[in-house]
């Protein structure tokens, strides 16, 4: 049975929570949801439109990916959960921006709401390096 690490950066929000902000068991990592909260502040950017809370969340992932040695080229797949897919479009032009080749598997799911009421969670699943 592969080892359970735990990850944990300053460089991404906090957990608030009994979860982690990532585990690595194997050669995966498994990058809990994301929210557009900035780790410096620690605002929250719920009032943000939806790419600006996209670019914070995509940038939240990649720190924690980054503290477990990998990066958003390693990810496999992901899941979005948006609270409007009416903002699909918006959401989509800045995560092709993050993941512009070889881009990861997806779904995307609209959801009644989310925590903290922000407009987008993001999950991931990365390989892990070495």
């Amino acid at each position: 049975m592969p080892e359970k690490t735990i990850i944990a950066t300053p460089h991404a929000p906090a957990a608030r929570g009994p979860y982690s902000q990532a585990v690595r068991a194997g050669n995966l990592i498994f990058v809990a949801g994301q929210l557009a909260i900035d780790p410096g502040s620690g605002q929250l950017l719920a009032e943000a439109d939806i790419g600006v809370q996209t670019e914070r969340t995509l940038r939240n992932v990649q720190a924690i990916l980054a503290a477990a040695g990998s990066g958003l080229e390693q990810v496999i797949k992901t899941t979005v959960y948006m609270s409007d897919l009416g903002e699909f479009a918006a959401m989509n032009e800045v995560y092709a921006r993050f993941f512009a080749s070889n881009p990861p598997a997806r779904a995307t799911v609209e959801v009644r709401r989310l925590p903290l009421n922000v407009k987008v969670e993001i999950e991931a699943v990365a390989l892990a390096q070495g």
